[in-house]
């Protein structure tokens, strides 16, 4: 649908579950989605603009559509940041707009956003950069459930050379927040949050929280190999699809060839390598 739209050079709101795009003769000239904090926030978090500053000129050019033209023409904020923060915001909010959705899009025609023209970009454009960051997160980690599940912190010990950025992150990892939580305390860009969580969760740092499991005690003796249903193998997705830790065996007997042991099971299995496996057996051989 975005396609066709740029191509009748449309100008409107286009719809979908997580976000929305606004177009001007097929271009798009704003984002905005629920996942991620709005161009206010960013600019008022960060300290270019004060929040009173921002209202002001949404009290005062908002209904003529022309807020960004306000803030640059009152020397609030120079051409250059506002364009920079625009775009950010615009790629921000286009990214989980634009992501995997079950709900419907649809059109307005002719619906214009109160913010005013900034610098459109083309159609073209959004969905590369959109498909480049989706690729980004693959990479760093391909576990999607830390994206959008609340987060735990694992217990692993954070190394002291941890980035400051990805230490504020991880404060505010407290079992209950998502990522877009996260994003909207701080202040920051959603992706760039995605991007934090992904790297701690591929450092064994955080988690997707699991689901409240009762079991009984484990039989000494009894090979984690064999699962029942009051626990689940390493790898192994939970109710929602999302991988679910598993804690050790009450008393194992030998941590290295056990998971040496379900390492090569799940390899006959699958060709894809399971990454909570493998990260349990760099731990188990550390441990030697």
């Amino acid at each position: 649908m975005l396609s066709r739209l740029a191509e009748e050079r449309a100008t409107g709101v286009l719809t979908r579950e997580r976000g929305v795009l606004y177009l001007v003769e097929g271009q798009v000239v704003h984002a905005e989605s629920p996942a991620t904090p709005g161009l206010d926030v960013l600019l008022t978090t960060r300290g270019a603009l004060g929040s009173d500053g921002w209202w002001e000129a949404v009290s005062e050019a908002g209904a003529d559509r022309r807020v960004g033209r306000f803030l640059v023409d009152s020397g609030r904020l120079t051409a250059g940041a506002l364009e920079l923060c625009h775009l950010g915001a615009l790629y921000d909010a286009a990214f989980f707009t634009l992501g995997p959705s079950s709900g419907p899009a649809r059109f307005r025609y002719g619906v214009a956003h109160w913010i005013g023209p900034v610098r459109p970009v083309s159609v073209d454009a959004v969905e590369r950069e959109t498909l480049r960051r989706r690729d980004l997160l693959h990479r760093i980690w391909p576990e999607p459930g830390t994206d959008t599940e609340p987060l735990v912190r694992t217990g692993r010990a954070v190394d002291s050379t941890l980035p400051p950025r990805q230490r504020t992150v991880l404060d505010q990892v407290d079992g209950e927040r998502t990522a877009s939580d996260i994003s909207l305390v701080l202040g920051r860009p959603g992706f760039h949050t995605l991007v934090d969580l992904r790297r701690l969760a591929a450092a064994g740092i955080v988690t997707t929280r699991s689901p409240t499991i009762t079991s009984g005690p484990v039989a000494a003796g009894s090979g984690p190999a064999e699962s029942g249903p009051a626990e689940s193998g390493p790898g192994s997705s939970g109710p929602d699809g999302s991988r679910t830790p598993q804690e050790a065996p009450a008393t194992p007997l030998s941590p290295v060839s056990t998971v040496v042991a379900q390492a090569a099971e799940a390899a006959q299995a699958s060709a894809d390598p399971d990454v909570a496996l493998l990260r349990r057996l760099r731990d188990a051989l550390e441990a030697l």
